[in-house]
């Protein structure tokens, strides 16, 4: 269906109208369902899905623990990835602090899951963003990125894969998380 007064598709129309700079990042980036991206420090390269029906991330995790550092709660892991660029496998044991806590319902019944703050590179910016750890194993894709991620993107074609290739050096722009995102 075509929106004629306007002279675009409804959903792009809809987009557009929708959009604000407070809820998407830049307008003039887009980026597909699927995309590639680079945890940060490491570079290596995973394939992300954009998922709008998740608020939070997700992130491929093995062995998550969480214990007490210097009277703050913390969180150990263990990462196991197919890096895409050089097909080897990345493994890195991990302690990061405890962020938040995460509940999850589905049809499966409610889930509880550490979140820690991670860097990530999509396109040619360094993202600061909540990952939800969980074993991911059984899925297609190590990495989801739900709606608090794409919001700092820019648009979302649905129709199209791997519109970014990620390009980080230390001179990239970079985006701190907004503690504010959580309300």
């Amino acid at each position: 269906m075509t929106l004629r007064r306007y002279g675009m598709p409804l959903l792009a129309a809809l987009l557009l109208n929708t959009a604000s700079p407070t809820m998407a990042g830049d307008k003039d980036k887009v980026f597909g369902w699927v995309e590639k991206a680079t945890l940060q420090p490491w570079g290596v390269e995973v394939k992300a899905k954009l998922d709008s029906g998740a608020l939070t991330s997700s992130l491929d995790a093995r062995d998550i623990e969480v214990f007490d550092k210097e009277d703050e709660e913390w969180v150990r892991f263990r990462l196991r990835l197919e890096d895409q660029a050089s097909d080897d496998t990345f493994t890195e044991r991990m302690e990061l602090p405890l962020y938040r806590d995460l509940r999850v319902r589905g049809a499966g019944g409610t889930d509880e899951r550490p979140v820690v703050l991670m860097n990530i590179c999509l396109g040619d910016t360094v993202y600061e963003e909540q990952f939800g750890l969980r074993d991911r194993e059984e899925m297609n894709y190590p990495l989801l990125l739900g709606r608090r991620s794409i919001g700092h993107l820019g648009l979302l074609d649905v129709r199209e894969t791997f519109l970014n290739e990620p390009d980080c050096d230390d001179d990239a722009p970079f985006v701190a998380h907004d503690p504010e995102e959580n309300a």
